[in-house]
């Protein structure tokens, strides 16, 4: 027979000293330690990430006579946008473009990469995501292969194809080789989003009568947004902040701003840093912009595809 203790018993054996608040206090004891110093890392490696920006943004407001001064200050008490002015209206260099055009042709090729890129990547993870064929691990393990093979490693031959194609110094010559090292990556990322969304949702979509064509696009295709939000981000900064092949490519009147910032830097033997640090606050802005701009549609767009679902 077993003899069951009243929840009164239970209390008056339980000591007077151990109370809810003891053991709230002792849990915090325990691990209130390794909180505080994993936030104090993270709080450094977050300051140390941040601090060069902000120093660039510093030294673009700051006259060029203080920055190579032996005591920098870290706020710019004489503040001036004459910087600024440099940067915008200076050539890079004698016969070669100036910030605006550089600042177009760089928002040419980036909003071409992007959109292309969109297109082919979301086809390509569906297919390979979706449906079954012959070659279609080969297809997968050949886009990780791709994306493995710095694209240093092929300057010489990537420039005699675009030469030979005739598209040496053209948008178009850019934009293509631009394109050809994002896709891959972007098909391997998408390729996950799309793989995880289950294809039972089409088929319920289906069973309360739609047809898959509309299954797809007011089902499946809402959760994948923040998706392709996030692949047309990464693509976009890629292309923006490309270096290497649009220096190797590009020349004169069409520079992009990486090529033109190097030309801007290293046009006179004097460096003026505070035009430099200007040119360089005014390279970054598009990105930050580009990126507030897109994050509330990828918020929303998951939002809405777990409504629908």
């Amino acid at each position: 027979m077993t003899t069951q203790i009243s929840p009164a018993v239970q209390l008056a054996e339980t000591p007077a000293s151990v109370t809810p608040h003891t053991q709230k206090a002792r849990r915090t004891h325990r691990f209130g330690a390794p909180k505080i110093v994993i936030n104090t890392v993270a709080i450094l490696v977050f300051l140390c990430s941040v601090f060069p920006v902000y120093w660039m943004v510093n030294m673009s407001f700051t006259p060029s006579n203080q920055i190579i001064s032996r005591n920098p200050s870290f706020f710019p008490f004489e503040f001036t946008m004459k910087n600024y002015v440099t940067a915008w209206t200076r050539e890079a260099a004698p016969g070669q473009t100036d910030f605006p055009h550089a600042l177009g042709s760089s928002i040419i090729v980036a909003i071409a990469v992007v959109i292309v890129c969109a297109l082919i990547a979301f086809l390509a993870s569906i297919a390979i995501a979706r449906f079954a064929f012959r070659g279609r691990y080969v297809f997968i393990v050949s886009v990780l292969v791709v994306q493995m093979v710095p694209g240093e490693a092929m300057m010489f031959t990537i420039y005699n194809m675009i030469d030979d194609w005739r598209l040496m110094n053209t948008l178009i010559g850019l934009f293509i080789v631009h394109l050809a090292s994002v896709v891959p990556f972007t098909i391997w990322t998408l390729r996950g989003f799309v793989a995880g969304v289950p294809a039972d949702l089409e088929e319920a979509a289906q069973i309360d009568g739609c047809t898959k064509a509309q299954a797809f696009w007011k089902v499946t295709f809402p959760l994948l947004a923040p998706g392709l939000v996030s692949t047309g981000i990464f693509a976009f900064i890629q292309s923006w902040n490309e270096f290497t092949m649009a220096l190797l490519l590009m020349k004169g009147y069409n520079l992009t701003l990486p090529p033109w910032l190097n030309s801007f830097q290293s046009a006179t033997e004097a460096t003026n840093w505070g035009a430099v640090m200007a040119g360089s606050t005014l390279i970054a802005l598009p990105v930050v912009i580009f990126f507030l701009f897109v994050q509330g549609r990828m918020t929303g767009g998951l939002v809405s595809g777990a409504v629908k679902g």
